[in-house]
């Protein structure tokens, strides 16, 4: 692999101080930073067209704001291209609007991560990964534009490790969990055109954790469906009356349940219905009482076999439902969320006369 062609003279030494420099300055996550120089912060300003000064996050427990510029240091610092800045505005605002984002999620002592998915053509402009290996590293918008969103959380918010940040153990994903929607893949219209949205958009939401199902065991949608809700209704998932919780199914599962004639909205109901726990099993995890109304109430007057649901009546439609990854195996995520999750998609907004 050869280096590519430069018009400037490099110099390694004067890029390791600006680098350790960062690191003294307490900006990083634990990995090197690219320094944010005037000429490149106000590249991405350029590329966003929005006001440097317009605020865009408030958190009101610490009394400190994001702004449009903010976010344009961190996006350059994470590794972001100028072009990437749309999307880390788009997946800002669409965390923003969730409700433990906007209180004291982030903060959490689950540690949750960020779920970024990304709609439109967008998603091929940018280089995006919606195929294989969707939750893994090497595609650098996947990476960057996550990480942005972790360093604006860690630098503008000031949530750090051991500090603000109370995370019991925290999750590997924290901040690298950005993806495209399989599009081509899907059986179904893009999630966020489902949520009226259509084109170039984010959804996002705070997740405890995600956990694959592997299931090329069955083509019987009912049996890949019971298998999916058997990983959300876990006893373990549990601390409230209810938990929320969606999937990202890999294209051949969707195409399974499609071909069976269900619909996004289909699954979701299926999943509702038969995610969960009966009272005998929660009993012998010590869930099956309330404790400070954070433990499940045994609320089948005795029954022990009657059945717990583990999303709430009426929350079908707050089970996400997207399509990523590919037909290498009949392998799909259950992504369990944080708290709930709105149901809302962002669009991107470039700026006028610039393209990806």
């Amino acid at each position: 692999m050869s280096a590519p062609a430069v018009d400037v003279e490099l110099d390694p030494d004067a890029a390791q101080l600006a680098i350790e420099h960062c690191y003294e300055q307490g900006w990083s996550d634990g990995l090197p930073l690219v320094p944010a120089t005037r000429p490149l912060v106000d590249a991405f300003l350029a590329a966003g067209g929005r006001p440097a000064d317009e605020v865009i996050g408030h958190m009101p427990q610490v009394d400190r704001s994001v702004t449009v510029e903010l976010a344009a240091i961190n996006a350059a610092m994470a590794g972001c291209l100028p072009e990437y800045f749309p999307v880390v505005l788009a997946a800002w605002e669409a965390l923003m609007r969730e409700r433990a984002a906007m209180g004291g999620g982030w903060q959490s002592t689950s540690g949750p991560a960020p779920l970024i998915v990304v709609n439109g053509p967008v998603r091929a402009e940018l280089g995006i990964n919606s195929t294989g290996g969707v939750f893994g590293p090497g595609f650098r918008p996947n990476a960057t534009i996550a990480r942005a969103i972790g360093l604006i959380v860690r630098n503008v918010f000031g949530v750090i490790p051991h500090e603000l940040e109370q995370a019991t153990q925290g999750l590997p994903g924290r901040w690298s969990i950005c993806f495209g929607e399989n599009e081509e893949e899907s059986p179904w219209e893009p999630l966020a055109a489902g949520l009226g949205v259509t084109g170039d958009a984010v959804t996002a939401t705070l997740l405890r954790t995600c956990e694959y199902v592997d299931n090329r065991h069955t083509s019987d949608p009912e049996q890949l469906l019971a298998d999916v809700a058997d990983t959300i209704g876990r006893s373990g998932s549990w601390i409230f009356a209810h938990a929320g919780a969606g999937v990202v199914l890999c294209p051949e599962h969707a195409n399974l349940l499609a071909g069976a004639g269900y619909s996004r909205a289909e699954v979701q109901r299926r999943l509702a219905e038969l995610s969960g726990r009966s009272t005998a099993a929660l009993a012998a995890a010590g869930k099956d009482f309330a404790e400070h109304g954070v433990r499940r109430p045994g609320d089948g007057a005795g029954d022990t076999e009657s059945f717990q649901r583990t999303i709430a009546p009426g929350a079908e439609s707050r089970i996400l439902v997207a399509v990523a990854g590919s037909r290498t195996a009949g392998i799909s995520m259950v992504v369990r969320f944080f708290a709930d999750w709105s149901g809302t998609s962002v669009p991107v907004a470039r700026a006028a006369g610039t393209a990806a």
